[in-house]
């Protein structure tokens, strides 16, 4: 199951690159409403995901299952560390580059060591294997969320066309 898990992260990968890769500067920075996230903001986000939560807490859970995780604060990196500000290209490739990382150290972890687990102040014991399917519902969660902004830009681009015949939302 593990293995499969990993090999998902890595399509994902893949799934990003085709999806954030081609974007216009508009598309980058369009929010579908003044509180949400960009696309530029998204990317940023993920690139952060990837090396300061994820990846960096299933080493913590492997290494150090008696200590608790350092704070992280994902939501609110994106104001305090201004995203908006960072070079989008640059950081679409660092995260294409993180997440080939993340890939190639989790092919080398010992699967049973994903039992160790870390007590969390909100969601109990949190394992390894907990923090891998996580890790792969998260990206499930911002693919989503990348489609969906790119059906409504392409609704808002021409309020004249119905997108009716494509189907449903």
């Amino acid at each position: 199951m593990v293995k499969q898990l990993i090999k998902k992260l890595e399509h994902n990968r893949l799934l990003f690159q085709a999806e954030l890769s081609v974007l216009s500067k508009e598309e980058q920075l369009w929010r579908p409403a003044p509180e949400k996230w960009c696309l530029h903001e998204i990317v940023c986000h993920l690139y952060d995901e990837e090396r300061e939560d994820f990846r960096a807490r299933i080493r913590h859970v492997l290494r150090s299952p008696n200590t608790p995780f350092a704070p992280i604060d994902p939501e609110r990196w994106v104001m305090s560390r201004a995203y908006i500000k960072w070079d989008y290209n640059t950081f679409l490739e660092k995260f294409m580059w993180e997440r080939s990382q993340s890939i190639m150290w989790l092919n080398t972890v010992n699967e049973a060591s994903l039992k160790n687990a870390v007590g969390h102040q909100h969601f109990g014991e949190i394992s390894g294997e907990y923090l891998l399917h996580n890790w792969l519902a998260h990206d499930y969660l911002h693919l989503r969320q990348i489609n969906r902004y790119k059906y409504f830009m392409l609704k808002e681009s021409n309020p004249k066309i119905s997108l009716e015949y494509a189907g449903g939302w």
